[in-house]
């Protein structure tokens, strides 16, 4: 990694598009790791794995990525949550899973594939918005899924009333 080489400005330019796509996606919900974080996880991963593609001769790349696959996933985990009294519920799955996508795409950058990455993110925001619009059509989807969500009666009006105000 050289930052005079126009590589180098074109993988980090990437991995803010990238970041900063899925992280407004999640910002926007209110939900964590928002633009910032996103940005800095796809940059972080791209780092290390371009590091480990120029050390080539001494260190295998491959132990570098599995280490960053890893680690993030200690990342991830940090943001599930079960909700206090409610031992059943978690939540933060979604944003957990985000943050390994976000390695991902950072480790795709890193290794150079430009084009695969920016593919990957916006299918990733695909699925995001796509799963969020058919939740919202049937709540049927929603139930188990979304604590907000009161589970009751299948035969009931209750079902589709949606989020509880309180």
């Amino acid at each position: 990694m050289n930052p005079t080489d126009f590589h180098f400005w074109l993988k980090i330019l990437t991995t803010i598009f990238c970041g900063g796509v899925i992280g407004l996606e999640r910002q926007l919900r209110g939900k964590p790791a928002g633009i910032r974080t996103s940005i800095l996880i796809c940059m972080g991963t791209c780092t290390y794995v371009s590091i480990g593609a120029d050390i080539i001769g001494t260190v295998d790349p491959t132990r570098v990525l599995a280490q960053v696959v890893t680690g993030v996933g200690f990342i991830g985990a940090g943001v599930i949550m079960s909700k206090p009294g409610q031992e059943s519920v978690v939540v933060g799955v979604t944003s957990a899973a985000i943050i390994w996508m976000l390695a991902a795409v950072g480790a795709t950058i890193g290794l150079g594939r430009l084009d695969t990455a920016i593919s990957l993110t916006l299918v990733a925001v695909g699925v995001l918005l796509g799963v969020e619009l058919l939740e919202s059509s049937f709540l049927k989807l929603r139930r188990g899924v979304h604590a907000k969500y009161r589970q009751v009666d299948d035969d009931s009006q209750e079902n589709r009333k949606g989020p509880l105000s309180s």
